[in-house]
Protein backbone atom coordinates (compact mmCIF):
# COMPACT_ATOMS: atom_id res chain seq x y z
CA UNK A 1 0.00 0.00 0.00
CA UNK A 2 1.25 3.45 -0.92
CA UNK A 3 0.83 6.18 1.68
CA UNK A 4 2.14 9.09 -0.38
CA UNK A 5 0.36 10.68 -3.31
CA UNK A 6 1.23 13.60 -5.56
CA UNK A 7 -1.64 16.07 -5.53
CA UNK A 8 -2.00 18.22 -8.65
CA UNK A 9 -4.01 21.43 -8.37
CA UNK A 10 -6.55 21.76 -11.21
CA UNK A 11 -6.34 25.56 -10.92
CA UNK A 12 -2.59 26.21 -11.23
CA UNK A 13 -1.09 22.71 -11.86
CA UNK A 14 1.11 22.97 -8.77
CA UNK A 15 2.16 19.53 -7.51
CA UNK A 16 2.93 18.49 -3.95
CA UNK A 17 3.73 15.07 -2.49
CA UNK A 18 1.54 14.54 0.57
CA UNK A 19 1.15 11.81 3.17
CA UNK A 20 -2.32 10.25 3.12
CA UNK A 21 -4.16 9.57 6.37
CA UNK A 22 -4.96 5.90 6.92
CA UNK A 23 -7.82 6.40 9.38
CA UNK A 24 -9.87 9.16 7.72
CA UNK A 25 -10.62 10.81 4.39
CA UNK A 26 -9.13 14.18 3.66
CA UNK A 27 -12.03 16.22 2.31
CA UNK A 28 -10.21 19.56 1.89
CA UNK A 29 -6.72 20.53 0.77
CA UNK A 30 -5.31 24.03 0.28
CA UNK A 31 -2.96 24.25 -2.69
CA UNK A 32 0.52 25.39 -1.71
CA UNK A 33 0.89 27.09 -5.09
CA UNK A 34 -2.19 29.30 -5.47
CA UNK A 35 -4.12 28.84 -2.20
CA UNK A 36 -7.15 27.27 -3.91
CA UNK A 37 -9.22 25.14 -1.50
CA UNK A 38 -9.69 21.78 -3.20
CA UNK A 39 -12.53 19.42 -2.40
CA UNK A 40 -13.37 16.03 -3.92
CA UNK A 41 -15.09 15.83 -7.29
CA UNK A 42 -18.59 14.35 -7.42
CA UNK A 43 -18.42 10.62 -6.72
CA UNK A 44 -15.01 10.74 -5.02
CA UNK A 45 -14.52 10.40 -1.26
CA UNK A 46 -11.43 12.58 -0.82
CA UNK A 47 -8.99 14.95 -2.50
CA UNK A 48 -6.51 12.10 -3.08
CA UNK A 49 -9.05 10.15 -5.14
CA UNK A 50 -9.84 13.28 -7.20
CA UNK A 51 -6.45 14.98 -7.60
CA UNK A 52 -3.82 12.50 -6.42
CA UNK A 53 -1.50 10.19 -8.32
CA UNK A 54 -2.54 7.38 -5.95
CA UNK A 55 -6.02 6.83 -4.47
CA UNK A 56 -6.50 6.86 -0.70
CA UNK A 57 -5.63 3.75 1.38
CA UNK A 58 -9.23 2.45 1.78
CA UNK A 59 -9.72 2.55 -2.01
CA UNK A 60 -6.34 0.90 -2.60
CA UNK A 61 -7.30 -1.85 -0.17
CA UNK A 62 -10.94 -2.56 -0.94
CA UNK A 63 -12.03 -0.63 -3.98
CA UNK A 64 -13.91 2.60 -4.46
CA UNK A 65 -17.15 1.44 -2.83
CA UNK A 66 -15.41 0.72 0.49
CA UNK A 67 -13.96 4.18 1.01
CA UNK A 68 -15.21 6.13 3.98
CA UNK A 69 -18.42 4.23 4.37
Amino acid sequence: MQLESTLTCPQCSHQAVEQMPTNACQFFYVCKGCGEKLKPLAGDCCVFCSFGSVPCPPVQESGKSACCS
